[in-house]
């Protein structure tokens, strides 16, 4: 095998992007955030939808709620790198001789682009019935109800806050009425101050509320996971 002596390739170039005319330097930085992301450049190299599926990877791997064999409910699941590590995580493909084959359920408002092994399907999961239609699409209860849902930005801290929250509720409370007792829910939060009510909501309801920031949350964010284990039904 041949060596590379050059010393080019040892290591990656920070990618440096210009302001273009017409873009905002808040654009700029963020595009070259984005081409400067390790995880980024994993999810490219591995097939996966975006870095966020390294997230639900991480706490996976802490927490374990992805089992063969487990059903799941992915909340807002475009543009589903999410599915895509669920399906691998509970065997849904059925890859794994010998091991239980699970079921995943990605729901959003959006059309999302079909995930092999996944079920995809288009839904408001704060309509009326949207529980028994998802239970309906199971053929019964989840073993795991997550979302990384984050409502659009308004350029206002506060009012960004109090929108994801509301969402996490909604989700929250969805998880409630389709959860098998020792199920789990594991959800995106922003830090803001109004996260308690949920908190103390979900202590209600599981055994187990842990709240979490993966390796692969950028550090200057502001969300955090929360990750609440056996459901007490």
């Amino acid at each position: 095998m041949a060596r590379n002596t050059s010393g080019r390739g040892q290591r990656d170039l920070k990618v440096k992007v210009k302001t273009a005319r017409g873009r905002r330097p808040s654009s700029t930085r963020w595009l070259q955030r984005q081409l400067n992301d390790p995880y980024v450049k994993r999810a490219q190299a591995e097939g996966y939808r975006g870095r966020a599926a390294y997230k639900i990877l991480e706490l996976d791997d802490k927490y374990r709620f992805l089992v063969p064999g487990a059903r799941v409910v992915d909340l807002g699941c475009a543009p589903g790198g999410w599915c895509q590590v669920a399906v691998e995580r509970v065997n849904a493909l059925g890859e794994s001789p010998g091991k239980a084959v699970g079921r995943v359920l990605g729901v959003d408002l959006q059309e999302v682009d079909p995930v092999p092994g996944a079920e995809i399907h288009r839904l408001d999961f704060m309509s009326d019935a949207a529980d028994e239609t998802v239970k309906g699409w199971l053929g019964g209860p989840a073993d795991v109800v997550m979302s990384d849902m984050a409502a659009a930005s308004s350029g206002h801290k506060q009012t960004d806050h109090l929108r994801i929250m509301a969402l996490c509720e909604a989700a929250a409370h969805l998880a409630f009425d389709v959860l098998d007792p020792g199920g789990t829910f594991v959800a995106k939060v922003l830090a803001g101050g109004a996260e308690g009510d949920l908190q103390k909501l979900l202590k209600q309801k599981f055994t187990r509320v842990a709240n979490v920031k993966p390796p692969a949350s950028r550090s200057d964010s502001s969300e955090k996971f929360v990750v609440a284990t056996g459901f007490r039904g």
